[in-house]
């Protein structure tokens, strides 16, 4: 027996000791093969070839000791799920919500007992074939989420995802959520990733988000992983016609990362706005590209990143915006920018812009250097310490993404990871 048909034998085994559908098994078959085929995908001006993304361990399903995580508040009036490794530890949604046709739940139920919807939806967007960590997803997809919006249903209150991963053993974390708001729904969905334990394994964390027809998602993201995460990343969002998309990020992962953000505005009139904050300390690296892409007329596609560099850290910032011919009518605005706090430390902001339509606005902004001197004059100026001047300064320089985030404890417990990385990792100068 060959390898790949030792791989796929045990694909097998495993999806039938998970009671999984025919059709996921095939699903998984299907991306193991590619993986023979497949590359790494493409990321400019930034090597992560040798990092180990992909782990060399069979497919497996184990239970996480939720007693290694602090325990989780149980508040009738917070639509609230955590996941510990593969574990979901807890779930609760209101009974209105559930009599509305609100559906969450965790992947594999998903897939067992929402057949139609979830083979429609899972991996529509973000296809297997794409690239190898694509291909890797989808045969040995381990853990994730499922939210089901109805037509017309508005959810007034945040979705809180808190997904932590295991690293207490070795256990890859191959997590998949998959968001679906149908025709004029509202949802707002806030994830926050983090990791317990000192065992390095591999991250590879997708989104999907299916917004049809005049529907709204505000997406909230606080990604914390921790130094023992090698991550990938891959977020993706199908936009129909009048439909709302924001995407407000933060990156404070500790370990190596890499990724990929993406926009599809595919009807008209269409809107996407991705915001994202990157910082970096000690020698970690970190390579994002943040795409928007209009295909249907009269969209608007905008990306703002801002990152920090620190210490001997490198960071990455390709922002791609493109106008698909026969798209007119549409805007792609662009604003890429990024502090570099050492001498030590590498940092690249690349705006790109791929324009096939006449009839367009289109335009870019990219900056990178040190703290504006005069601001810092300003401030020490008036007594306040250059450490404390430059954290503000910094604070400032975030804000366009800090202040888009929709829940206040989100956005605090954001702000409060920034100073703890800023202040374990600046050098003053």
């Amino acid at each position: 027996m060959t390898e790949l048909e030792q791989a796929r034998a045990q694909l097998e085994a495993a999806s039938r000791e998970n009671q999984e559908p025919a059709t996921l098994t095939q699903r998984r078959l299907v991306a193991r093969d590619l993986m023979e085929k497949l590359r790494l995908p493409r990321m400019q001006r930034f090597k992560y070839q040798d990092w180990p993304l992909i782990s060399d361990q069979p497919l497996a399903w184990l239970r996480s000791d939720e007693k290694q995580v602090p325990a989780t508040s149980k508040d009738d009036e917070v639509i609230k799920v955590t996941q510990f490794g593969q574990t979901t530890i807890h779930l609760h949604i209101p009974d209105q919500l559930r009599e509305k046709g609100v559906i969450l739940t965790d992947i594999f139920t998903a897939a067992r007992e929402h057949a139609d919807l979830f083979d429609r939806s899972f991996m529509s967007a973000i296809k297997p074939e794409e690239n190898l960590l694509t291909a890797y997803h989808a045969a040995y997809l381990n853990a994730g989420l499922f939210l089901y919006v109805p037509k017309g249903v508005v959810i007034d209150k945040p979705i809180e995802a808190e997904l932590i991963q295991d690293n207490t053993q070795t256990a890859p974390l191959l997590s998949h959520i998959l968001v679906i708001a149908d025709r004029d729904s509202k949802v707002k969905f806030i994830q926050h990733l983090s990791a317990v334990g000192e065992v390095d394994n591999a991250a590879n964390m997708m989104i999907e988000l299916i917004a049809k027809e005049n529907s709204e998602i505000d997406f909230s993201s606080l990604d914390e992983l921790n130094e023992h995460s090698h991550t990938y990343f891959k977020r993706r969002a199908d936009i129909g016609r009048d439909a709302h998309v924001e995407w407000a990020v933060g990156i404070m992962n500790d370990g190596d990362t890499v990724g990929d953000m993406d926009s599809e505005l595919l009807g008209e009139g269409g809107y996407a706005n991705s915001k994202m904050i990157a910082v970096t300390t000690g020698e970690q690296k970190v390579g994002i590209n943040n795409r928007v892409t209009n295909r249907g007329k009269h969209t608007t596609g905008l990306i703002n990143q801002r990152g920090v560099i620190l210490e001997d850290s490198e960071l990455i910032f390709n922002g791609i915006g493109q106008i698909i011919h026969g798209a007119h009518g549409s805007k792609a605005d662009q604003q890429n920018r990024v502090l570099i706090m050492s001498p030590q430390a590498r940092g690249d902001a690349n705006p790109i812009l791929l324009i096939d339509e006449n009839d367009v606005e289109a335009g870019h902004a990219a900056s990178v250097g040190p703290v504006d001197p005069h601001q810092m004059y300003y401030l020490m100026s008036r007594g306040i310490p250059r450490p404390q001047a430059q954290r503000m300064v910094i604070r400032g320089f975030l804000g366009a993404v800090l202040n888009a985030i929709p829940s206040k404890d989100v956005r605090n417990q954001m702000i409060d990871i920034l100073e703890r990385k800023l202040a374990n990792g600046q050098q003053y100068q």
